[in-house]
């Protein structure tokens, strides 16, 4: 049920991705708007309780592997690769016969970082759909990094650095990722470095450095810098001379976004599900009851309905764009 405090299993008096500090909390991942201070105890896949860790600080918590069941008074939870980001997790309900799946965010796309996801069979699906119109249709990540690699080539070559807005959890490490492979200098925000370090057990970044006051950009010419968005007013950000600059995320699949932020460019990156994707992994799933949470909700909710399949929505805590 949906409560005041969270989504709510009563019967094993344990919450998904609370909102409000709870006894016991199972976590899909460590974004902020799922993971959050107070609680008293918390499960999650043993790849994101150091990201949780990092950023909540001293917190009791326990990690499960993908596939690995625990019961609470009778009821049998397991939780599956949701390939939102690292650690991320569909939890998998199961009582008396009946299965429910709880996805918090979710994509479908291998994002090469990601466990990718591994979709489960259930009767009923409370799923997001921040994403759920069909303009939010995503080209290849192949096609995207391509894109991006062009766009920081020129730039060079016209003798400007280049500055990409990323969140510090999931887009940057994406960047990272396929862009390291250059050998041209890339510096991250300080927040992105602390995160790489939360997970340098499972993946280092080699050759990238902190950005801060005293990094000198002559030394470093054509240069990328990734920072997250909340970072785009820092002091020393203006030395770095005139920034070609650029953001990526799945809002930038529409006009209106890429100039309301006034940005040089618009890379459509997203860590969620687009419209074709959230549909492919409903229908997967078998569902006869879906539950849109957050997002696109009452159009996505109709969209379902139009095929014969029982959807409604219900309100929960989570942010449509926390580190989109």
């Amino acid at each position: 049920s949906f409560t005041s405090n969270g989504i709510y299993c009563e019967k094993a008096d344990v919450y998904l991705d609370p909102w409000r500090p709870v006894e016991k909390a199972i976590i899909t991942h460590a974004h902020a708007d799922h993971s959050r201070n107070g609680h008293n105890k918390y499960i999650a896949h043993h790849h994101s309780i150091p990201i949780m860790r990092h950023r909540l600080g001293a917190i009791t918590a326990s990690g499960v592997n993908w596939g690995e069941s625990f019961v609470i008074n009778g009821v049998k939870f397991s939780l599956y690769p949701a390939g939102h980001i690292i650690g991320s997790s569909l939890v998998r309900v199961e009582y008396k016969g009946q299965i429910a799946v709880f996805t918090g965010d979710y994509k479908l796309e291998d994002d090469g970082l990601s466990t990718p996801l591994d979709m489960q069979k259930c009767d009923l699906l409370i799923t997001e759909c921040t994403f759920g119109l069909p303009v939010f249709k995503w080209q290849s990540q192949a096609m995207v990094f391509n894109e991006m690699l062009h766009w920081w080539e020129e730039n060079t070559a016209n003798k400007h650095n280049s500055l990409i807005y990323a969140y510090s959890l999931g887009k940057a490490q994406r960047i990272l990722n396929q862009l390291g492979k250059t050998n041209q200098p890339i510096l991250v925000h300080p927040s992105i470095a602390h995160i790489n370090t939360a997970i340098e057990h499972l993946i280092q970044f080699k050759g990238v450095t902190v950005l801060s006051a005293e990094v000198d950009p002559k030394k470093n010419p054509g240069a990328l810098l990734v920072v997250p968005p909340s970072a785009e007013n820092a002091k020393y950000l203006s030395k770095w001379g005139p920034l070609k600059t650029a953001v990526a995320s799945g809002w930038m699949a529409t006009r209106g976004n890429r100039r309301r932020r006034n940005v040089d460019r618009g890379f459509v990156l997203s860590d969620h599900c687009d419209f074709e994707a959230l549909n492919q992994c409903i229908k997967f799933s078998g569902a006869e009851k879906v539950i849109c949470t957050h997002g696109f909700t009452d159009s996505f909710a109709r969209h379902l309905q139009d095929q014969g399949i029982q959807a409604q929505t219900q309100w929960a805590a989570f942010d449509t764009d926390p580190e989109e």
